[in-house]
């Protein structure tokens, strides 16, 4: 080989090492953590958003993170349920749930969403682990009642998570294997029995909290958390706790649950939790292991940890974005 040659070889990887050097006080900071992150949006149906997630999490694992996958399944229930010729009702945003339903819920999350994405990332090596919430009784679950015009309405085995056992998932996470868990919770009623269908966010906010993790990540189909929609396609990249929870009341119905997710997690002991555009492959490492980062990261209150300069009460970032999806 030509002196001519090794140098322009060099010159062409010489970005790549560059990538590699600006990850590295990342992957300093986040090593040994771990990392709850929310399965969702298009990342759960597009073929190569799917296969850039599971090699994003492998990535995190091998990189020294411990990550969690929690996942819903909402259309593919749908689907379901349509093909069996039952109907989805919903009511306050929330699928009312009935024993058949329940059955056809759990179903689709532990025998097809997980078995998917569990064989995904085992295409990588021996390392992702099914189960559900209700598995070594991992979260536990009560009835929840939707309040619509002032009133409690019965949603049927839809539950609000009421504690979290870890162990089972910690004794995973020091194996080296990455836990992928279905958002199913068995009933804290000693009495009862059975199982409850509880909404991903908030059991991914939960299974954080209670592991201490790092970060929660969420996945969805916008950008983050728009500063003033539809006026304006600023996303702010950056709030804290008291900020968000001023916001709430003003969000739309689907961004709710996770940035009520965000909120329980950070003040749960969780240092940040970010809400993050699924519909960009291997978003999860832009967020990780980049300085500029990606979508909404909600910090708590006493100990902001800023990404960037500014003078802002809430830090923005244009977009080139055409709104919610």
């Amino acid at each position: 080989m030509s002196t001519s040659e090794a140098s322009t070889r060099k010159h062409t990887a010489l970005p790549k090492v560059q990538t590699l050097i600006e990850a590295l006080p990342w992957l300093t900071r986040h090593h040994g953590r771990t990392v709850v992150i929310k399965f969702g949006g298009n990342a759960m149906v597009d073929e190569e958003l799917k296969a850039a997630f599971a090699q994003d999490v492998v990535f995190l694992r091998h990189a020294g993170l411990r990550p969690v996958v929690v996942h819903g399944g909402g259309p593919q229930i749908s689907k379901q349920l349509d093909a069996l010729g039952l109907e989805s009702t919903f009511r306050a945003g929330l699928r009312v749930t009935t024993p058949e339903t329940m059955d056809v819920v759990r179903m689709v999350l532990a025998g097809q969403v997980q078995r998917e994405l569990v064989n995904l990332l085992n295409q990588h090596g021996p390392l992702a682990v099914g189960m559900t919430g209700e598995d070594a009784r991992i979260m536990a679950a009560t009835r929840h009642f939707a309040e619509i015009d002032g009133e409690a309405v019965d949603l049927g085995r839809v539950g609000s998570i009421t504690s979290v056992d870890t162990g089972a998932i910690e004794a995973l996470l020091d194996d080296g294997r990455i836990p992928v868990i279905s958002s199913i919770a068995h009933s804290a009623d000693a009495g009862d029995g059975g199982v409850f269908n509880v909404n991903a966010d908030t059991a991914a906010a939960a299974l954080a909290a209670a592991l201490g993790a790092e970060t929660l990540m969420v996945l969805t189909d916008v950008e983050g958390l728009y500063a003033d929609w539809p006026r304006s396609d600023d996303v702010i990249s950056e709030l804290t706790a008291s900020q968000l929870e001023k916001l709430l009341p003003e969000l739309a119905s689907g961004m709710v649950p996770k940035m009520e997710g965000c909120l329980y997690a950070v003040r749960g002991g969780v240092h940040t939790a970010r809400v993050l555009d699924g519909r960009v492959p291997h978003s999860i490492l832009l967020e990780i292991f980049t300085d500029e980062g990606i979508g909404t990261m909600v910090v708590p209150d006493a100990v902001p940890e800023p990404r960037t300069q500014a003078p802002d009460d809430l830090r923005t970032q244009p977009r080139n974005a055409e709104g919610p999806a």
